[in-house]
């Protein structure tokens, strides 16, 4: 109990710390805590601005009235939770750009919630270049998000070869690399790249906070693992909603690269932002993937994920290699919430909702191994996108997880697994 108070302790100073004034500021201005935003944009023409925002309640009373800024960004508080609709005047939008829907939606803002708003405009990008274009499109953002996915699974895989955990927790790692890089860099007036780093030191000593502090004394104790599981989960609720009150309900941009025009590359657009987080990301997975085969810490890491009593009693020290495994896990997982909050913004629960999608991906690809965490991983992300060719942008992560049941029914060991004789 001891252990888990400093752990919780210590959280909480450190995004105090990232965070001065904060108290200060909200004493003096309270704000609402609804509210609906957006950001008016298209593939080639960039942000949309001057485009006036009305937005009103289930009865027709107008809330407010606002106008995009510069970089086609706007948002409204409401005066609670409740249904609310949003309608932008369309004799605002430039020359070439036309809405491919209405020009209204009505969304139902939860309590405590910064509810995003699409509405969807167009510049005849997409039609660009013949009918293969859309299927190219997605399979790039497919390509990215799958990455990006990758990059947190491939700690959580290791974790869970090395120690046998299935950590409900490791979303919060995502999260909180996203937080404490939007603190440094808007907070603080770093600039991203080094407030990046920052937050990946950070994930890294979060993840050996963690394994120091609770883990290996559970382990020590013998603790199960249906009882590890269910603290994880304790812990992921307890660090989400810590999140929560330090960070706000609402959706926060990185002060760098806001705003920027998608570059036309024939059958597919893309910012420059999201080009540099996909080659980062193969980067960043190649130099774990040589660390694993070459370096004596990675043998190490296999040894432990494939027999620790043998790499035990073989010389390997297991409790160092498993310190290193939730470091290097913390530090992945940090990196990929700073690469997706760059692209989708910065949420307090942002590490939870690809939680699933993580799961996903290391079991797809093969329980405790680190290629399978990445196969597997890159599977879900561009089958997750290019099923929005047959069904609804809302309901398109049910496709990845339809698509983990159907290739576990077919191979139940995932693409990368081995066999394993039960009983």
């Amino acid at each position: 109990m001891l252990l888990r108070l400093l752990l919780l302790t210590l959280l909480g100073g450190l995004a105090l710390t990232l965070a001065p004034g904060t108290a200060a500021a909200q004493t003096e201005e309270p704000t609402a805590t609804e509210q609906v935003s957006g950001t008016l944009r298209t593939n080639v023409s960039g942000p949309v601005e001057g485009v006036e925002v009305v937005v009103t309640t289930a009865d027709g009373t107008e809330v407010d009235t606002v106008e995009t800024d510069e970089n086609g960004q706007w948002a409204v508080p409401v005066p609670g939770p409740g249904q609310y609709t949003v309608t932008i005047n369309a004799e605002d939008l430039p020359e070439g750009v036309v809405l491919t829907g209405e020009n209204s939606r009505t969304v139902t803002v939860d309590a405590g919630r910064n509810q995003g708003v699409i509405i969807a405009l167009s510049d005849g990008s997409r039609e660009a270049g013949g009918g293969t274009v859309r299927w190219i499109q997605l399979l790039v953002e497919g390509l990215r998000f799958g990455l990006l996915i990758a990059m947190a699974a491939v700690g959580l895989s290791l974790i869970f070869g090395t120690t046998g955990l299935t950590n409900f927790a490791h979303g919060e790692l995502v999260t909180i690399g996203a937080i404490a890089a939007w603190f440094i860099n808007v907070q603080g007036g770093v600039p991203l790249i080094p407030a990046a780093l920052i937050a990946m030191v950070i994930g890294a000593g979060v993840g050996a906070l963690n394994e120091l502090a609770i883990w290996r004394p559970l382990r020590r104790r013998g603790t199960g693992l249906v009882a590890a599981l269910v603290i994880s989960i304790g812990l992921s609720l307890l660090l989400r909603y810590l999140y929560q009150i330090i960070f706000g309900g609402g959706s926060e941009a990185y002060a760098d690269y806001r705003g920027q025009r998608a570059v036309d590359y024939g059958p597919f657009t893309m910012t420059n932002a999201d080009l540099a987080s996909i080659v980062i990301a193969l980067v960043v997975l190649l130099l774990v993937a040589v660390m694993l085969q070459r370096t004596k810490i990675g043998k190490a890491m296999r040894a432990v994920a494939d027999n620790r009593d043998l790499a035990a009693s073989s010389g390997i020290n297991v409790n160092r290699v498993i310190l290193v495994v939730w470091m290097m896990g913390g530090a992945l997982a940090a990196l990929g919430g700073v690469l997706l909050g760059l692209s989708d913004e910065v949420q307090w629960d942002m590490g939870f909702r690809l939680l699933l999608l993580m799961f996903a991906g290391v079991t797809l690809g093969g329980l405790g191994t680190a290629y399978g965490a990445l196969v597997g991983s890159v599977v879900v992300g561009v089958f997750v996108q290019m099923s929005t060719l047959v069904i609804p942008n809302d309901v398109k992560y049910v496709g990845g997880l339809l698509l983990l049941i159907v290739i576990l029914i077919v191979r139940p060991q995932g693409i990368l697994g081995s066999r394993v004789r039960v009983g």
